[in-house]
C-alpha cells in the first residue's frame, strides 16, 4: 500500500480518480444500465436499529464522506497548530476569504432565487470549494506560482469546507434526539482522553470512533460532523522521541483512502443524474438553477478576491510571500469549484427534478470555474516564466 498511497496523496491523482468517478456516474445514470445503477444506489443496506438501515447512496454520503470530513478537519487542525493558519497575520487572509466566499455567494443565490420556495434551503449549495478538484487543477496548471498560493488555497478550502459542515449542522439537522447528542458528547470526551493519555492501539479508537459516528446519526445531525469533531480532538504536536503526532500519522495513513474511495464513491452515487436537453436549458431559465450556477462561478471569484484584497488593502492581513493580486484572482477562480461538499448539499436540501438540477448546476459550474481557472493559472505561469 506504500507505493499506491503514495501516489494516491497527490492531489493530480485525487482530482483525476474523482473526475473518472463522476463521468462514470453520469455515463451509468444515461445509458442503458441506468436501471440497475439506480436500483443499486436505492438499495437498503444495513440493520433498522438507530436509523441505519440506509441506501447505498446514502452510506455514502454519510458514511463514506465522514471520512473525507475527518482527514479535512485533521488537515486543519494541524495548520491551525502548526501550520500556516498558526501565525494570527498568516492565518486572517485564508479565513476572511473563506467567510468571503461563503457570504457572496449565499447572498447571490438568495437575490436571484429570491420567492422561490425552493431556495429556502438550496443556498447553501454554492458555499462550499472542493479541495481535492481545486488543489489538482492548481498542481496540472500552475507550476510556477509559489507555494504560498497552494497553501492559501488549502486553507481557505479546508475553512470553507468547515464553514459548510456548520451550516449543514444548522440548517440540516431535524428532529433532534437529546440522548444520542448526549452520548455523542460523552465518546468524544472519551476520544480526547484516550489521545491525552497518548493511547495508540486501533483496538480501542476504532469503536469508540464507529460508535461516536452511530451516536451523531441517530441523534439527528448530520453523521459527518463526527468526522470534523474527531479530528478536531486529535494531537496534533508530537511527544519528545516521537516520530510523528497523531494528527500527522492518520492523515498519512486515511489520506489515500478518502481520495482513493470515499470521495470517488460518494461520486459515483451523487454525481449519477439524467441529463437531457431539458435540464442544460433550465440551468439559464429555471431561477434555482441559475442561482447555483452564479453563486458558485461569480460569487466565489468575486467573495475570495473582493474579501481578501480589501484585508491586505485596510492592512488587516497580508498576501502569502511572492504572490501577487492577480495570483490571488487566478486561484481565487478555483473556489468555484464546489463539487463533492456542494453535490451533499443538493442532496440535503432538495428532492427529485429539483434535486437533479441543483446538481446539473453544481457539475456545470464547477467544469466552467475549472476551465477558467486553468487558462488564468497558465496565464500567470507565462507572465512569471517571462519575467
Amino acid at each position: 500500500m506504500t507505493d499506491l498511497g503514495r501516489y494516491l496523496r497527490t492531489e493530480t491523482v485525487g482530482g483525476s480518480i474523482l473526475l473518472v468517478a463522476t463521468a462514470l456516474a453520469l455515463l451509468a445514470a444515461n445509458g442503458p444500465w441506468a436501471d440497475v445503477y439506480h436500483a443499486l444506489r436505492d438499495a437498503e443496506l444495513g440493520p433498522h436499529v438507530l436509523h441505519l438501515d440506509l441506501t447505498v447512496g446514502d452510506w455514502a454520503k454519510d458514511g463514506l464522506l465522514a471520512l473525507f470530513f475527518f482527514v479535512a478537519g485533521l488537515e486543519l487542525k494541524r495548520e491551525l497548530v502548526v501550520g500556516e493558519l498558526s501565525r494570527l497575520r498568516n492565518a486572517l487572509l485564508p479565513v476572511i476569504a473563506a467567510v468571503g466566499g461563503m457570504v457572496v455567494p449565499a447572498l447571490l443565490a438568495l437575490a436571484i432565487g429570491w420567492g422561490d420556495p425552493r431556495m429556502a434551503q438550496a443556498w447553501t449549495i454554492p458555499v462550499a470549494t472542493d479541495i481535492a478538484f481545486a488543489l489538482g487543477v492548481l498542481a496540472l496548471a500552475a507550476s510556477r506560482l509559489p507555494g504560498g498560493a497552494r497553501v492559501f488555497l488549502l486553507s481557505l478550502a479546508v475553512v470553507d469546507d468547515l464553514g459548510a459542515i456548520l451550516l449543514i449542522a444548522i440548517v440540516f439537522t431535524g428532529t433532534f434526539d437529546l440522548l444520542a447528542a448526549a452520548v455523542a458528547v460523552l465518546l468524544l470526551g472519551l476520544y480526547r482522553l484516550l489521545q491525552h493519555r497518548r493511547v495508540r492501539t486501533p483496538w480501542l479508537y476504532v469503536p469508540v470512533v464507529v460508535a461516536t459516528w452511530v451516536a451523531v446519526h441517530a441523534s439527528g445531525i448530520h453523521a459527518t460532523v463526527a468526522g470534523v469533531a474527531l479530528a478536531l480532538l486529535t494531537r496534533v504536536r508530537a511527544d519528545p522521541g516521537e516520530d510523528s503526532s497523531p494528527c500527522l500519522r492518520l492523515e498519512h495513513r486515511l489520506q489515500p483512502w478518502s481520495a482513493g474511495l470515499a470521495v470517488p464513491l460518494f461520486a459515483l452515487f451523487a454525481a449519477g443524474i439524467p441529463i437531457s436537453a431539458n435540464v442544460f436549458g433550465d440551468l439559464f431559465t429555471d431561477r434555482l438553477g441559475l442561482a447555483v450556477l452564479v453563486g458558485l462561478v461569480v460569487g466565489k471569484l468575486v467573495g475570495i478576491t473582493g474579501s481578501a484584497l480589501l484585508a491586505v488593502r485596510l492592512g488587516a492581513a497580508r498576501l502569502p510571500a511572492d504572490v501577487t493580486s492577480k495570483d490571488l484572482v487566478a486561484v481565487a477562480m478555483l473556489g468555484g469549484v464546489g463539487f463533492t461538499v456542494s453535490l451533499l448539499i443538493a442532496d440535503l436540501s432538495l428532492e427529485g427534478p429539483d434535486m437533479e438540477l441543483a446538481k446539473a448546476a453544481v457539475l456545470a459550474a464547477s467544469l466552467v470555474a475549472s476551465l477558467l481557472a486553468a487558462v488564468l493559472l497558465v496565464r500567470r505561469n507565462k507572465a512569471r516564466s517571462a519575467s
